[in-house]
């Protein structure tokens, strides 16, 4: 027997779909041994050690400090210290995106995974979401003064409030 929801006794009752399980993959927090050796080759050959100052850390253990950055949206800061500071993470994490490393590395795993499941390219689609401010902000926002004389910036009003798109 089917639940009738009071008031909508007019509308045709809901049907729930029984749906197959979907095998889940679990969460990887580290590069495997066997993807390590794949993508390694897409890093660019480390810098000659310098006489002084620090070791340089492993690329595999900043990558897994990257990933772990990703995961859980910490901050740089919070980075544990196996991976190598936050900062390490970070300025390697800059220096792999302006040399096209990321792009490279989903390249290749794309046709991986292509090779291993198939993509169907002819159907794709982006997911977005859009939400207002949290407590809705205001339409002006006053612009602060940037010298010592409290004249306004030359991107501020002369009444010293600023408008932000809506």
């Amino acid at each position: 027997m089917t639940k009738r929801i009071p008031g909508h006794e007019d509308k045709p009752p809901r049907v729930r779909v029984k749906r197959s399980k979907i095998q889940s993959i679990p969460t990887i927090w580290e590069i495997p041994d066997d993807l390590w050796l794949d993508i390694e080759p897409l890093f660019p050959v480390p810098q000659e050690r310098k006489l002084t100052g620090r070791k340089r850390v492993p690329y595999r253990r900043v990558l897994n400090g990257i990933l772990y950055v990703l995961r859980t949206g910490c901050q740089w800061k919070a980075v544990p210290k196996k991976y190598g500071s936050g900062s390490t993470c970070h300025k390697r994490f800059q220096e792999w995106v302006r040399a096209g490393v990321f792009r490279q590395l989903w390249e290749k795993l794309l046709d991986q995974y292509d090779d291993l499941k198939g993509i169907d390219w002819e159907w794709q689609i982006v997911d977005t979401a859009t939400v207002p401010a949290p407590l809705g902000g205001s339409l002006q926002a006053t612009a602060p003064l940037t010298a010592a004389n409290s004249e306004q910036s030359g991107a501020s009003s002369r009444t010293g409030k600023g408008y932000r798109s809506v």
